[in-house]
């Protein structure tokens, strides 16, 4: 059974792997490294108790002694990216209905995108004039006017 079954704890750490570049918490790779330490010993034809133990062993010291080295040096920087409505943080767009939030109106167009707005100080901001993306309030834009040189 052993010399047959080492490809079984391959596929199964390929697949781990391939899940990994999808969710990249480096956990389903700390998973596919026990197949593949389960897989060699399989290999080598030690039986079924040993390769659960050899694949306990080598997951338990990658979520030790791999994941957080992984995580502190290669996923630094996927932390610092802005995404999704995020992204809009300091953008510059342009009214398309006149803000005024005491009648509770505006909209910018950003990126082409139409947006809810409101003024971060209660100013009226006409049509046309250029605004920049403050923060984000659920998905309402909170604006400030650029002011004209």
């Amino acid at each position: 059974m052993g010399m047959t079954f080492w490809y079984i704890w391959i596929i199964i750490a390929i697949l781990l792997f391939i899940v990994e570049i999808f969710v990249p918490t480096f956990l389903a790779a700390c998973i596919a490294i026990g197949c593949v330490i389960a897989g060699i010993t399989s290999y080598f034809d030690f039986g079924i108790k040993f390769q659960l133990i050899a694949f306990s062993f080598g997951t338990l010291l990658s979520f030790i002694g791999v994941r957080p080295f992984m995580l502190k040096y290669l996923y630094k920087n996927s932390v610092k990216i802005k995404t999704n409505v995020e992204a809009l943080i300091g953008k510059i767009g342009r009214v398309s209905v006149t803000i005024d939030n005491s009648q509770n109106v505006g909209r910018i167009i950003v990126e082409g995108d139409d947006w809810k707005a409101e003024s971060e100080n209660n100013e009226i901001i006409n049509i046309g004039e250029k605004v920049e993306i403050l923060k984000i309030n659920s998905t309402i834009l909170i604006v400030k006017l650029i002011t004209k040189n």
